[in-house]
């Protein structure tokens, strides 16, 4: 009798033990979440099918499918806005992350389809609770590698990235500092009206890429 329930319990034991390892094997840290995200973005830029002005809709749109399953640009917004994100309405909210993530198309997104080559190398990850930084290095034509660090935030959809450090400057903080400004003078309605002429820029002949 008590061999029976010995080996019950060992069972048991093993059965826990191999379902808690499959979930720790199963759930994607940062940086396995992170580099089929930007490698993605990268085929889809180095795809034939997709090159030239004439594709810039389709591949834009390809990239970013791809973007917002590793990119929260929500949080960004959020974050971004700082004490205005509270103080505006649901529709306003909706509004100002379809701007926002339309000027990070624009900018962030242009200049990685200028993309040619670059080798991208996963140098540390680091994770803090819910928050994490994956630093990456990109090396090009021999020149000094630029450190490019991700700062992730753990949220139901996984690990997402929320800011960018580019040589240690704030992606996030950068465009802060810029809407708190524009906000001080113009308020929420001119800081709208400014990304809408921004995105529209971005139009035409793609000058102000």
């Amino acid at each position: 009798m008590k061999t029976s329930i010995r080996r019950s319990l060992l069972l048991l034991f093993l059965f826990s033990f191999l379902c808690a390892g499959g979930a720790v094997a199963t759930a994607a840290g940062p940086t396995e979440v992170l580099r089929p995200t930007l490698q993605g973005m990268i085929d889809v830029i180095r795809d034939p099918g997709l090159a030239g002005t004439e594709n810039k809709e389709e591949r834009r749109r390809k990239i970013m499918e791809i973007a917002s399953r590793g990119f929260d640009f929500t949080e960004m917004s959020k974050r971004v806005l700082g004490r205005t994100w509270q103080k505006i309405s649901q529709e306003e909210r909706e509004q100002f992350v379809r701007l926002f993530t339309k000027l990070l198309e624009n900018a962030y997104v242009g200049k990685l389809e200028e993309y040619s080559g670059q080798e991208i190398i996963y140098k540390d990850e680091r994770i803090k609770g819910k928050k994490a930084a994956v630093l990456t290095f990109v090396k090009h034509n021999g020149a000094a590698p630029l450190p490019v660090s991700y700062v992730m935030l753990k949220n139901g959809k996984g690990w997402q990235v929320y800011d960018l450090n580019i040589e240690g400057v704030s992606f996030l903080r950068n465009y802060r500092d810029q809407f708190k400004s524009i906000l001080r003078k113009k308020k929420y309605a001119g800081l709208v009206k400014v990304l809408e002429e921004k995105n529209a820029s971005f139009t035409g002949d793609g000058a102000a890429q």
